[in-house]
């Protein structure tokens, strides 16, 4: 029987980052029986000798495994993740069966209300980039797509990979007169979010179809669970096209298509360019950091970024535990920000980690209410 593996301290060479995310799929290739264990029963996998327990999205998974390492060499204060799955994170978060949930989209009102432990706080850690991922031989240039086109592939619409909308914005490429096969995520997610959230900012017919969330009802295509089954279902099958984190597409070696900006630009997911995604926002005093940077207005701007967070209760009844958390948190702002761009993440903006670490301040340790 395939077991849970503890996070493994990813450092900032790539190879070690491979290893990593190659770490990850193998949890993937575990049976089927074992996937379907109940969130719950994930969460508490960690031993009595760990101090924090969280669970949540796969997307940022390889620099939290990095952070929670470093941060346990520091400091002795071991940090057990599960990367199961936005959804899987914010159930568990709001069932109180783990110390903090990580999430790539925001909680919606209703999941707020539904958490058992009281006002749950938002705290963005990185930058990523959702990159859209392609198996094509044929093709020895960087696929070109703009929203309503990658839209309408995803709806079922666009069918054939020599389809005359995706010729006229690749002239002159060898395009095959193959089908294409859509892959998408199996579980909630996150990075679905993210994905859902730009097809419904582009596409009037995706708004109105299947919309935007962490699950959704897709018109077509092959599931797979987690950034790493995408990645790996997109690397095994000719014709096929996903979406995953950055991180994903690197490690597996994957070509990524060039998406069409708000500008007018073909951007490609970048460090860079997930930066300048955000670059020209403009919080209110008052955010809640629950926002979208989808189709932003920059011209160098890659339009699939986004925000990652960190879930937690504002209340901290255990005040061992909730001086730990804000701790590692605290750190994580600061001194992790620094390993973002060697994991193919971008930083947060300096102002904005300096307003994350006083909204920490609100944090109530020891209190329930």
């Amino acid at each position: 029987m395939c077991q849970l593996l503890e996070p493994l301290p990813i450092h900032a060479e790539p190879y070690v980052r491979r290893i990593a995310i190659a770490a990850i799929a193998l949890v993937a290739a575990c049976s089927s029986d074992s996937r379907r264990t109940n969130d719950s029963a994930q969460g508490m996998t960690a031993s009595s000798s760990v101090d924090l327990t969280g669970a949540g999205a796969t997307f940022p998974y390889p620099i939290y495994s990095k952070w929670f390492a470093d941060y346990a060499a520091k400091t002795g204060v071991k940090i057990n993740y599960q990367s199961i799955g936005s959804g899987g994170g914010i159930r568990q978060l709001s069932e109180q069966t783990v110390d903090f949930g990580a999430s790539d989209g925001p909680m919606s009102d209703a999941e707020l209300a539904k958490a058992k432990g009281g006002p749950i706080l938002h705290i963005p850690t990185v930058l990523g980039a959702d990159a859209i991922i392609y198996n094509v031989p044929e093709l020895k240039q960087p696929l070109k797509l703009d929203g309503p086109l990658l839209a309408d592939i995803f709806l079922h619409k666009v069918t054939k990979w020599n389809d005359p909308r995706i010729a006229a914005l690749n002239r002159g490429a060898a395009l095959p007169a193959t089908d294409i096969l859509v892959v998408h995520r199996s579980d909630g997610s996150g990075t679905t979010y993210i994905f859902t959230d730009y097809l419904t900012a582009i596409s009037p017919a995706w708004a109105g179809g299947p919309g935007k969330g962490k699950e959704v009802q897709w018109p077509t295509g092959l599931g797979a669970k987690g950034n790493e089954g995408v990645a790996g279902q997109v690397k095994q099958t000719p014709g096929a096209i996903g979406y995953a984190e950055l991180a994903y597409a690197k490690t597996n070696s994957l070509s990524v298509a060039e998406m069409k900006n708000a500008a007018g630009a073909f951007i490609a997911p970048s460090i860079e360019s997930a930066t300048a995604a955000a670059a020209g926002l403009n919080l209110p005093a008052n955010t809640d950091y629950r926002v979208s940077i989808v189709n932003a207005k920059g011209a160098k701007a890659y339009p699939i970024s986004s925000f990652t967070w960190i879930l937690l209760y504002q209340n901290q009844p255990n005040a061992e535990k909730g001086k730990k958390l804000i701790d590692f948190l605290n750190w994580a702002l600061t001194e992790g920000e620094s390993d973002a761009a060697a994991l193919d993440y971008a930083p947060l903006p300096a102002g904005m980690t300096q307003a994350l670490v006083e909204r920490l301040k609100q944090v109530k340790i020891g209190s329930t209410t």
